[in-house]
């Protein structure tokens, strides 16, 4: 069972909490929408990035599970608006408040207004390999041969 434990902080939304938590916007979404939890209107100034609050905190509490925060597609293509760290990677002992690492990569100021989707948030299976040292690599087809090595 995918059990994800949250906990609000913002208390502006705690009476109506159920419509404020992550969620799918369409039945084929793959991503969570996650919204901005501010009190009043921040403008994002063109080329600066700021750090908006969410208003809530998540417990994976399973190592082989992690959530990333990526962009929202609209906001990155339309806006210029995408994530300043690129990718955010939320840890499963992680228990903070999600914060969102906003870019504004366009030549114009943005407006973010107090629950606003933001960024959207996804969650992985996590691989935990045993390293083996070993004195040399089987060879493969590709062996050693870096970027590019097969051509456009």
């Amino acid at each position: 069972m995918n059990n994800i434990k949250v906990k609000i902080l913002d208390s502006n939304i705690k009476k109506n909490s159920n419509s404020f938590l992550p969620k799918y916007m369409t039945p084929g979404s793959s991503g969570l929408d996650l919204k901005a939890s501010i009190k009043k209107k921040i403008i994002l100034p063109s080329k600066e990035v700021i750090l908006v609050p969410t208003g809530i905190a998540i417990h994976i509490d399973n190592p082989y599970v992690t959530a990333l925060i990526l962009p929202r597609s609209g906001l990155g293509h339309k806006h210029g608006i995408v994530l300043g760290n690129l990718t955010g990677l939320i840890d499963s002992d992680y228990q903070g408040e999600l914060m969102i690492s906003l870019w504004n990569r366009s030549k114009n100021d943005f407006s973010i207004n107090p629950y606003d989707r933001i960024a959207q948030m996804i969650f992985i299976p996590i691989i935990r390999p045993v390293f083996s040292i070993v004195e040399k690599f089987e060879k493969t087809s590709r062996f050693e041969k870096g970027f590019g090595h097969s051509g456009l």
